[in-house]
């Protein structure tokens, strides 16, 4: 196995929906901070995909489009944009994973039922295997990510760490 994380859409646009949204976005961030840690210690690939909505304003350059401060991602990190739920559509994200040899990818971020869903199809679709990892994702519901890990693989973030050793 030779994975990649994936960080979806944990931008701060999101953060102004609600408050559940809000609490589930700072609560997935600690895990995908930590996740982004691991990768970076074992020299695997962290994957920043952020959305465009231009009607919605969400472009770069716009505050809403950015990263928030409390993400650990770094601007040598592989960035992607996408204007699709799936990450995969019409972007480079599954040329640049097998560019590097990637077959494997851990899924993290926001929104659960929506583009972390759509890409973890994506992902099925170009022959790699998608993984959730447990604590990572946000949104509004929060059966709505118990429903999404429901019906994919998971992984907690200490098999994780045993995973990649």
């Amino acid at each position: 196995m030779k994975p990649a994380l994936l960080v979806i859409d944990v931008q701060k646009a999101f953060f102004e929906f609600d408050t559940a949204t809000t609490q589930s976005l700072n609560d997935a961030i600690e895990y995908i901070n930590a996740a982004i840690d691991l990768f970076r210690e074992k020299k695997l690939p962290v994957i920043s995909v952020q959305h465009i909505n231009e009607k919605d304003n969400l472009v770069p350059g716009e505050e809403g489009f950015d990263l928030p401060d409390s993400l650990q991602i770094l601007p040598e990190d592989v960035h992607i944009h996408k204007t699709y739920g799936n990450a995969f559509n019409k972007t480079p994200l599954a040329e640049e994973l097998l560019r590097r040899g990637i077959d494997t990818v851990i899924l993290t971020g926001f929104c659960a039922e929506n583009c972390v869903l759509s890409t973890c199809r994506g992902a099925e679709d170009v022959d790699l295997t998608p993984i959730l990892l447990r604590g990572s994702l946000a949104s509004g519901n929060l059966e709505h990510i118990k429903f999404v890990e429901n019906i994919n693989d998971v992984i907690s973030y200490g098999a994780l760490i045993k995973v990649l050793e």
